[in-house]
């Protein structure tokens, strides 16, 4: 059961059973499509005030101009007539995941009378076997060579085996044994057959009994002193063992299974997953979306698992999938993976032992992988271009703001308080001119005053600071209002209020003009949010450094410094022979004098000065404490 309503139904009007609904805009495009287990719970949701939307699922609803809904007798139909939809329609603000680059795989034509094996990159076609993927194309290929001496199945295209068999002379491959040359009737269609199918189970993971079985048929030939076969056998278990070799062994032997993590930010999400054949890495893979509306690392992982094994063949989904987070709708999906597959299919979050250690290594690429797509989304010159020009407009500047600066403040309960200053040129981060700032005049966590005290003393006297002898054409503050108001009344102070000044706010990406009641929301897709976001976790990433830098100095070296006569190179020695302060005071002044460098009068000062500090604390009072943020050691 269908019906069209306008955008805003009455309450009343929407059905409480499962379904499916759709959003359509002014065209009559579908632009979003979802699923709930009470359509009048889940719609009127986005019917509410539009301050308590996010985003993304508020910019869903103002294009929207209609919206339809389906009744379904369980969330299992919902869940696949969902699915279907989304596949149809191709909604703009749904998950879509896109390979972060292309993947080689050997692929092997089942379907061609004369199967013929290959390194392929791309769409996947019919009748066609795929392994891998692999990082690089030179890894499947070296393989492949390998595996030829073993398993001589035709690699040649469908016009180089038109013409050896016209000629009735095999390719070169033919002369070395490395192709059983079916094209001039060496092996019939049924004996290269059977060549593929031991190809395809050994490439399937069951490595383990090929290998006993040729072992076996070594051993045999040997025993029947066949030393020329037994010769033969023992190469082929060789250039088999090689192969082996090239994939990690990470779990038991007989294990079949894929591990999937999801990692993501405000804006976007990378997924990666590891192929675990019989205990083996045989190959990896990554995909990478734009977060297009407000979902959660389940709703991620949900999105991910249904569209990589609905094109994956059913034989390749294996019985066990660790995943990262648990999935949402996790018993839909493992009885819809169990349909695909043919038997039961689990969804597990590893607890402990080298499947948790796995699963994080996987995480961690799929936080490289997020990494690695924006630096070359940011190398893009046109990318760049698009962003500034997007900028102009949104913001109403006069020129595109080709000089950017962006400061943030970080601290530690309101200690060690610092200051970072990043600089982007045309787009591109310009790290000669990035600057740090230790807080002097503000105590406490007060960001509003420590922006402007940065403020401040970036634009005194710019002419003495290389790079800073013109102004920057947009200046960014990490935070929200109150942060952009203060830098622009410093500005102001110094007569220089015609600079622009934003706020770019972390949890929602709002951007804040200065003087301005209320944010401008920039667009998911757009490059102008994405270069706004990577200056602001620059200067993020540049202010934590600097401030861990001066916590680690104030917590390791301290105490060192009060001693005289110690200076940096022996302080340093000293830190890389003991590796703590602690350990220091513990030494006795033999143990100091070992160092090189510390003579016996140098020792006993050291020893002296650090067991009078311990002795100094009050008592029935510990020396304060401080940790040693390099090895996590509380001294």
């Amino acid at each position: 059961m269908s019906l069209m309503t306008l955008l805003k139904p009455a309450t009343s009007a929407i059905p409480v059973e499962p379904g499916v609904y759709r959003f359509f805009d002014a065209n009559q495009q579908v632009i979003y499509v979802g699923k709930a287990a009470n359509l009048r719970s889940r719609l009127t949701s986005y019917f509410a005030d539009p301050v308590t939307l996010h985003p993304r699922t508020r910019s869903m609803v103002e294009r929207a101009a209609t919206v339809d809904w389906t009744i379904v007798q369980s969330e299992a139909e919902a869940f696949q007539l969902e699915y279907s939809w989304i596949k149809t329609y191709e909604p703009r603000f749904n998950v879509k995941y896109r390979d972060d680059k292309s993947y080689p795989y050997l692929a092997v034509t089942v379907g061609e009378a004369y199967p013929r094996a290959q390194v392929v990159r791309g769409q996947r076609r019919k009748a066609t076997k795929y392994f891998g993927p692999y990082a690089q194309a030179w890894a499947i290929r070296e393989t492949l060579d390998q595996l030829l001496r073993v398993f001589p199945v035709r690699t040649c295209s469908a016009s180089v085996f038109r013409s050896a068999k016209q000629s009735d002379r095999p390719c070169l491959l033919g002369y070395i044994d490395r192709c059983s040359a079916p094209c001039v009737g060496r092996v019939s269609a049924e004996e290269h057959r059977a060549i593929v199918d031991d190809l395809c189970t050994f490439m399937g993971g069951k490595t383990s009994d090929y290998v006993a079985t040729r072992t076996a048929s070594m051993e045999q030939a040997a025993a029947e002193l066949d030393y020329e076969r037994a010769a033969r056998l023992r190469d082929d278990l060789a250039a088999l063992e090689k192969v082996m070799e090239r994939n990690t062994v990470v779990l038991e032997p007989g294990t079949d299974a894929d591990f999937v993590a999801v990692f993501d930010d405000e804006l976007e999400a990378a997924v990666q997953v590891f192929y675990v054949r019989d205990g083996r890495i045989r190959g990896k893979r990554g995909w990478v979306t734009d977060k297009v509306e407000d979902v959660t690392g389940s709703e991620l992982m949900t999105y991910f698992l249904r569209q990589i094994y609905d094109a994956t063949d059913p034989q390749d989904i294996p019985k066990q999938v660790f995943v990262g987070s648990p999935p949402a709708d996790q018993s839909v999906l493992e009885d819809w993976l169990g349909q695909v597959r043919g038997s039961t299919v689990r969804l597990t979050v590893p607890q402990r032992g080298p499947k948790v250690s796995l699963l994080e290594t996987v995480l961690t690429n799929a936080n490289e992988t997020l990494m690695q797509h924006r630096l070359r989304r940011a190398s893009d010159l046109t990318s760049r271009s698009a962003a500034l020009s997007s900028l102009q407009t949104a913001l109403g500047l006069v020129d595109p703001p080709l000089r950017i600066e962006c400061i943030d403040i970080s601290h530690l309960q309101g200690t060690s308080s610092v200051g970072s200053l990043v600089v982007f040129e045309d787009g591109l981060a310009k790290k000669s001119h990035y600057r740090r700032f230790t807080i002097k005049d503000v105590e406490g966590s007060d960001d509003v005053a420590s922006i402007k005290e940065v403020v401040r003393r970036r634009f005194s006297h710019p002419e003495k600071s290389s790079g800073f002898a013109y102004e920057p054409g947009l200046l960014v503050v990490d935070g929200g209002q109150p942060q952009a108001k203060a830098a622009q009344e410093v500005l102001l102070e110094m007569g220089m209020g015609h600079i622009p000044v934003v706020g770019l706010a972390k949890r929602l990406e709002e951007v804040w003009p200065a003087g301005v009641a209320h944010p401008v929301i920039l667009s998911r897709g757009s490059e102008a949010l994405f270069l706004l976001q990577g200056v602001r976790d620059e200067a993020h990433r540049f202010a934590i450094s600097f401030h861990r830098q001066k916590r680690s100095k104030a917590m390791t070296a301290s105490e060192l410094d009060e001693v005289s006569g110690l200076g940096q190179v022996k302080r340093a020695a000293l830190l890389k022979k003991f590796r703590s302060v602690r350990a220091i005071k513990a030494a006795t002044v033999d143990e100091l004098q070992a160092v090189a460098g510390i003579g016996p009068t140098l020792a006993m000062q050291i020893h002296d000065a650090l067991q009078g500090s311990v002795d100094d604390a009050p008592t029935g009072e510990s020396a304060p404490a401080g940790i040693n943020t390099a090895t996590g050691e509380i001294i």
